[in-house]
């Protein structure tokens, strides 16, 4: 959908929020300090805390923030998906911007957003956020997580209209009003957790194109506020990320666990020199994390978390392994049913 010529892009940012009271006033005065953001729509997602109040209080100093209500969560439906498709229906603007109650647009954030559609031709522009990490597991778990992700979901290959691959994150997904409408918006994923992802596989499939990349010095995230949250996030997202089937999953827990390190200083309890050389391969894993870690824009300093992160990823794996073969995981006070790719709907 091209824009008149005389009038500038305007964009409606939603942002679902479910118990959200630590992060929401940032999320929205980073969305006000936006020029192309003209509308800003809150839908509260049956909050238990003081989410609603903190919104309804920004309202007179951000005359563009709407907040709406959602009622009974449909049979069916994910109650993110639920929330944004409600925002969706009563945005006036031809772009929409979907953002995470926890995320932080730096500014010029919208305006390089923009600018990439227009450069890019693409309908679809999504940004993976910059991690805020605080705790030890946080520093652990994130950057292994989103390093493996990156090896799944090339930025190239995803802009590349001549390849299949699609992918997006919903911290940051911008798209034209008029492809989100016709290729059937939130409303044709109710049903799906990873609905960053769903979405952006309908748009290429519809002939859209995608672009995606480093959101770091546009958006900012920091996820989780305690290990109980950041588990239960990825209990529910990563089994589907890797790939949703048993072969994947046997496939991803070869890749990251060091097998043959591990081996070797066990062998080590009747062989000593076997220990040895098991944390020589051990260190030289260690420090080809540490490259990776540079290469996604991480410290490398984060390489002292290697084995504790090899550790979490794995037991978060299998989690959400056994949560999805269990038909449901839960997620902020509600369970969701899930249904594992390939499987009928």
């Amino acid at each position: 959908m091209q824009q008149p010529a005389s009038l500038p892009p305007s964009i409606t940012a939603i942002v679902p929020a479910r118990n959200e009271e630590a992060v929401i006033a940032a999320c929205v005065e980073s969305l006000a300090q936006q020029p192309e953001v003209v509308e800003i729509i809150v839908v509260n997602d049956q909050s238990s805390d003081n989410t609603a109040e903190i919104v309804r209080a920004l309202m007179p100093k951000i005359p563009h923030l709407r907040l709406l209500e959602t009622q009974e969560l449909p049979s069916g439906w994910v109650g993110k998906n639920n929330a944004v498709f409600l925002g969706a229906k009563e945005a006036k603007s031809p772009w929409l911007l979907f953002t995470d109650a926890d995320a932080e647009l730096l500014p010029g954030a919208a305006t390089r957003a923009l600018q990439t559609a227009q450069e890019s031709s693409a309908v679809l522009v999504s940004f993976s956020p910059e991690q805020v990490t605080q705790t030890w597991y946080e520093k652990a778990l994130i950057p292994f997580i989103y390093i493996r992700l990156s090896k799944h979901f090339s930025f190239d290959a995803v802009n590349n209209p001549a390849s299949s691959a699609a992918a997006a994150n919903g911290q940051f997904l911008m798209i034209q009003r008029d492809a989100y409408n016709s290729i059937g918006g939130h409303a044709a994923i109710a049903a799906h957790v990873l609905e960053d992802l769903a979405l952006a596989r309908r748009a290429k499939a519809a002939g859209f194109r995608l672009w995606f990349g480093s959101g770091k010095g546009i958006v900012r995230v920091r996820m989780y506020r305690s290990l109980r949250a950041m588990w239960q996030g990825w209990r529910k997202n990563l089994y589907l990320l890797v790939g949703g089937n048993p072969r994947s999953l046997l496939s991803e827990l070869e890749a990251t666990i060091p097998w043959i390190p591990l081996a070797l200083i066990l062998l080590g309890i009747k062989i000593p020199a076997a220990t040895f050389l098991g944390v020589c391969f051990l260190l030289l894993r260690q420090f080809a994390y540490g490259s990776d870690l540079s290469r996604n824009h991480y410290p490398f300093k984060f390489i002292i978390y290697y084995v504790p992160a090899v550790a979490l990823y794995a037991g978060v794996l299998w989690a959400s392994y056994r949560s999805h073969t269990k038909g449901k995981v839960e997620w902020k006070g509600r369970e969701v049913a899930v249904t594992l790719p390939g499987a009928p709907r």
